[in-house]
């Protein structure tokens, strides 16, 4: 497929990721509204085939009856009555007006024919000679024109369809083929950064929570072996205090002793 492996040039935030995400939503229902405008269009272009050929297939028979017409009037009336008819002419009994037909969206061209309403000269033609073939003639070319009318604005809705129906499925395989494609590249993109920012971001706190587990374990080594030393030397002053003191009582001792040895007439 030709969007595959292609994406567009966005920044992997979840923001965007929204952005991308309604932007499929909307290429997805207007790839379904667009698949179903050129199933209908296209349902339409068979019908209005289908309607061509048999105009077609009328149009060689009401030819050839109309060219028979002919050839009998100016057998019965004779090789004049052209000349009679075209100076009793003076505007066309038959015009044609053009309408639009709305197709899913689509304006299709229709023609349709319609007879003035005023008198022509032309019923008065033929009245020494051959007026009923005339009128016969008449009405075969008339009919023929309604044909010819008929098979115009068929053909004019033909191209029209056949130019929006490529235009449509020319729409409908971008979509499908390129812009789908590319958004559903994009969603993963974006999504792979993200769940790869929020690894990342895991593993960055898991090592930000071991890093102070280890400050505060060796915090507490710290006071715990503060504690210890303190208590080392209260009890090491402990020990320094109590030594002094016997020495003097010693000390003491050994002097009165000494003392009642050289006087021994001291009475207590």
């Amino acid at each position: 497929m030709s969007g595959q492996g292609q994406r567009l040039n966005v920044v992997p935030t979840v923001t965007v990721l929204g952005v991308v995400k309604a932007r499929l939503i909307g290429a997805t229902k207007g790839h379904q509204l667009l698949k179903k405008k050129s199933d209908a269009l296209t349902v339409q272009f068979r019908q209005i085939l289908k309607r061509i050929v048999e105009a077609k297939e009328s149009m060689g028979e009401t030819m050839k009856t109309s060219a028979f017409a002919l050839t009998e009037a100016k057998y019965v009336a004779g090789e004049n009555i052209k000349h009679v008819v075209l100076e009793n002419v003076d505007t066309a009994t038959i015009n044609v007006r053009a309408k639009q037909d709305n197709v899913a969206g689509v304006k299709l061209p229709r023609f349709e024919h319609f007879t003035d309403a005023a008198e022509s000269k032309n019923n008065l033609t033929g009245l020494a000679r051959g007026g009923q073939q005339i009128q016969l003639c008449r009405s075969a070319f008339v009919k023929a024109i309604e044909v010819l009318v008929e098979l115009a604005s068929l053909q004019t809705s033909f191209l029209t369809l056949d130019e929006a129906i490529k235009t449509t499925n020319r729409r409908v395989n971008a979509l499908e083929n390129v812009v789908k494609p590319r958004l559903e590249n994009t969603i993963s993109y974006i999504k792979g950064e993200l769940d790869e920012l929020e690894r990342e971001e895991f593993f960055r706190l898991k090592k930000v929570q071991a890093f102070k587990k280890r400050e505060v374990e060796k915090k507490f080594l710290m006071a715990k072996k503060f504690e210890e030393e303190r208590e080392l030397q209260r009890l090491a002053s402990h020990d320094i205090v109590s030594l002094p003191l016997e020495h003097s009582r010693v000390s003491d001792h050994n002097l009165l002793q000494t003392e009642l040895e050289k006087d021994e007439d001291i009475i207590f």
